[in-house]
């Protein structure tokens, strides 16, 4: 009997709240097993690809983005983990998981969402971003909120309102309930502040789009594609929890919606969302002077005013030429005697060479003239005679 009663494809050792793993006639759950395997090798990678990135981000604004990556991945992580909780039975722990967990996990995810989109908005506005430690306060005080409220919600369920269970015999036995004992609507009822934070990114991520600094659009078309693909998966499953599982395929339905909503959820954060951004974040984009650090614009600077000096040095110069070339002359260049002189020897051998003299003043006679030459210096009374 016990072995007619295991699932085909399930070993004899394996406990029935396990069944869902390895059940051949339950498709469903292999799949998901699957999906939800890789999405936590996959969150793994990424979360190693973005660590490994860092060295390499040149610009601060985007470096103070880095902490809010690196906790949405956490949480993307945690809803594929969340996912085996809703595959195998019901007991006190694993319901006791999904009550609490789906909807911390979720919001994780969005307020980090949100806070990205503030961070955004300011960027597309201001080309400034804030503080990373202010980024991160704000998402872990969000995320706070809905960390109370389930906790809250959790213990006045289960702690302070026990199950009144009546026994064979008729009488009434009052016993602790159990996280399982929800109706479908009070589990969608506990998850509306999350709800508020999908419909806010959606809001956040739409006035990006409003900002002058354009280089900032591209993050922001990204986080409201995330979240509107969101909006379109949480309006499904809760269709299909609150009222399409009572008319199609009762309860048995339930776990697989909520696990099929926290797969796919959880892959459109991946494959829309982090993938993008990690990759832009060490790329070197045409728009790269809105991510230019600011050491770089210090240098440019720097630059700038070491041209406007040669500049105005340039101009100086030519202004001190041209005071020059307004000065009087003063007098005639003296031209050196030996200026024609080309160093070649001339042809012909026997032709005399005759080198120039330079006379001031006095009237020098050719070489072989015997006269005597008489040279009166004028203005001065004296004559002098030399014999050459």
């Amino acid at each position: 009997m016990e072995s007619n009663s295991t699932p085909r494809g399930c070993g004899p050792n394996v406990d029935s709240l396990y069944y869902n793993l390895c059940d051949l006639s339950a498709a469903w759950g292999i799949v998901l097993e699957a999906l939800a395997a890789a999405g936590i090798i996959f969150s793994f990678v990424l979360f190693i690809s973005l660590l490994a990135s860092m060295p390499f981000i040149r610009s601060s604004r985007q470096r103070s983005s880095v902490p809010l990556h690196t906790g949405f991945l956490v949480c993307t992580a945690g809803l594929f983990c969340l996912t085996f909780a809703f595959i195998v039975g019901k007991n006190f722990a694993t319901c006791a998981s999904r009550r609490f967990l789906f909807g911390v996990l979720f919001g994780g995810c969005f307020a980090c969402l949100l806070m990205q989109c503030v961070r955004l908005n300011i960027l597309a506005r201001r080309n400034s971003g804030p503080r990373a430690w202010g980024l991160c306060l704000g998402a872990l005080g969000l995320w706070l909120v809905e960390v109370v409220i389930n906790t809250e919600w959790l213990i006045i369920t289960v702690v302070r309102h026990p199950v009144t269970l009546v026994t064979a015999t008729g009488v009434a036995d009052r016993a602790t309930a159990t996280p399982c004992n929800i109706a479908n609507q009070d589990f969608v009822m506990a998850l509306i502040y999350v709800m508020i934070l999908i419909l806010a990114v959606v809001v956040a991520s739409l006035s990006i789009m409003g900002g002058k600094h354009t280089a900032w659009k591209k993050e922001g078309a990204l986080v409201l594609v995330a979240s509107l693909l969101s909006v379109c998966i949480w309006l499904a499953w809760i269709v299909m929890y609150v009222y399409g599982n009572e008319r199609t395929g009762g309860p048995t339905w339930d776990d697989p919606t909520l696990a099929i909503a926290l797969v796919s959820n959880a892959w459109v954060f991946i494959v829309v969302y982090t993938i993008p951004q990690i990759c832009c974040l060490s790329s070197d984009d045409e728009s790269q002077q809105d991510y230019e650090d600011p050491h770089l614009s210090d240098r440019v600077g720097y630059e700038t005013i070491l041209k406007e000096q040669k500049k105005n040095t340039h101009n100086m110069f030519v202004e001190n030429k041209a005071f020059s070339m307004d000065e009087p002359s003063r007098g005639p260049k003296f031209v050196s005697p030996y200026s024609g002189y080309t160093g070649q020897q001339p042809p012909d051998q026997n032709h005399e060479m005759i080198i120039p003299r330079a006379t001031v003043g006095s009237a020098v006679n050719s070489r072989g003239s015997t006269p005597p030459a008489h040279t009166h210096a004028s203005g001065t009374g004296l004559q002098r005679t030399a014999q050459w």
